[in-house]
């Protein structure tokens, strides 16, 4: 009769040939049993080559569920060598960080802005790479008003504001904890019965094609996992700030990644993590995200986005994936957005106003042809009529030039753009 001990500390198992005794695996495993008794061979039936977790209980073997190998967890077990490109993106940020008191002292009014300008484009950007858009003639009245909503969409609109404002108002104050990740998915969500609870059902990534094909892009944490996921997650990163395995700024893109990989919501996910994201830089130290909005940048390039998300969640719940794809692309964004800010404050002591210089910064950045309704896009919050008196007054400089006739003719930047910008700043 075999008698077999109860094992209540997990311990890692692999298959066994059937002439080992359970000494024998004690003994090469290291576990402190001193038995000699025969291995009942239907005991470790199932059990694969792989090395896997176990419990040994009144003689039956209980599998232990292994949590995902997140990015924080291999960053704190061992930390890597910086990629070259990772190193060179920091260095620039470094330095931007290091003249960020410096830019944020001048000009409140044009700053103030800046500020009402990233609010803005924030909020559009980043439900509009969900698919949520809103009029643009009711984007002003939405964020700065009071006005009744008209539908779902203006719902999660105002309600992004309301989460970029409680970040902005607090800044690093306001702590990463799960608690915080719940109040800015709920803000962000608006008035819907799950705003700021875990998902209750699987929620995978779905990837859907123009033929109407689709597949399954990430198998995300299933509900059970969520929880202690999102648990392990924030206590990471408050670790990893406080022993700082890598620079702080590696900590927040490998958060970022890891929620995106838990996938916690139901929906609302894509959102919470770029509004997460934002309050991480604070808590970096980098305040661009304040000036320039991130979401923007992100949606300009958001192609590259869900690439390198594709990219570097290949094999995360094996602990097999490669983070630095998506930690790199993150941190060009944060570098355009310091760049890009000291460009603005560097162009405000020319007389041009705030609103202005936003539509220069926008024609500068369109690719190729344009159209005013293009310009609008860029700039919501701007009027239509000071779009065209800066394009008029570009084209007596003849810096641009217009292509055709009426509201819907294209303009283009001409060779004399470049030349005369920098002397004009």
């Amino acid at each position: 009769m075999n008698i077999l001990p109860n094992l209540e500390s997990p311990f890692h198992l692999t298959r066994l040939k059937s002439s080992e005794r359970l000494s024998d695996f004690s003994y090469r495993n290291g576990y402190p049993a001193a038995l000699t008794v025969a291995l009942n061979p239907g005991l470790f039936a199932g059990i694969s080559d792989k090395a896997e977790q176990f419990r040994l209980t009144r003689g039956k073997l209980h599998r232990i569920q292994e949590p995902p190998m997140m990015t924080l967890r291999q960053l704190a077990a061992e930390p890597p060598t910086l990629p070259t490109q990772t190193a060179w993106y920091l260095t620039d940020l470094a330095e931007a960080r290091g003249k960020q008191e410096l830019f944020t002292r001048q000009s409140p009014q044009k700053l103030k802005a800046l500020r009402e300008h990233a609010l803005i484009e924030s909020a559009v950007s980043s439900n509009r790479i969900e698919g949520v858009e809103v009029d643009q003639s009711r984007i002003a009245t939405l964020l700065f008003g009071k006005s009744a909503l008209r539908d779902r969409d203006e719902e999660e609109v105002r309600g992004y504001r309301d989460a970029l404002k409680l970040i902005h108002e607090s800044g690093a104050k306001l702590p990463i904890s799960e608690a915080t990740i719940k109040t800015l998915h709920k803000l962000s969500r608006g008035d819907i019965w799950d705003a700021g609870a875990y998902k209750e059902k699987d929620v995978d990534i779905i990837q859907t094609y123009a033929d109407g094909r689709s597949r399954v892009r990430f198998k995300s944490l299933s509900p059970k996992e969520t929880p202690g996921a999102m648990a392990e997650t924030v206590d990471l990163w408050q670790r990893g700030m406080r022993e700082q395995w890598v620079p702080p700024l590696v900590l927040a893109a490998a958060l970022n990644l890891d929620f995106l990989c838990i996938h916690p919501f139901r929906d609302g996910n894509g959102r919470a993590s770029r509004l997460l994201f934002l309050l991480a830089c604070y808590h970096c130290g980098i305040e661009a995200g304040r000036y320039i909005s991130l979401e923007r940048l992100i949606e300009e390039n958001k192609e590259r986005y869900y690439e390198v998300l594709e990219q570097s969640s290949r094999r995360w719940h094996e602990g097999k994936h490669d983070p630095w794809p998506a930690i790199n692309f993150l941190l060009y964004i944060l570098k355009q957005a310091c760049k890009e800010f000291e460009e603005r404050v560097g162009r405000m002591k020319s007389p041009r106003g705030a609103k202005t210089d936003m539509v220069m910064s926008a024609i500068k950045r369109s690719i190729g042809n344009f159209h005013i309704a293009d310009i609008q896009r860029e700039c919501p919050g701007v009027s239509l009529d000071l779009i065209r008196q800066v394009l008029k007054t570009m084209r007596k400089e003849k810096r641009v030039e217009c292509l055709g006739r009426g509201q819907n003719a294209e303009w283009r930047r001409t060779g004399r753009w470049e030349g005369e910008l920098g002397t004009t700043q």
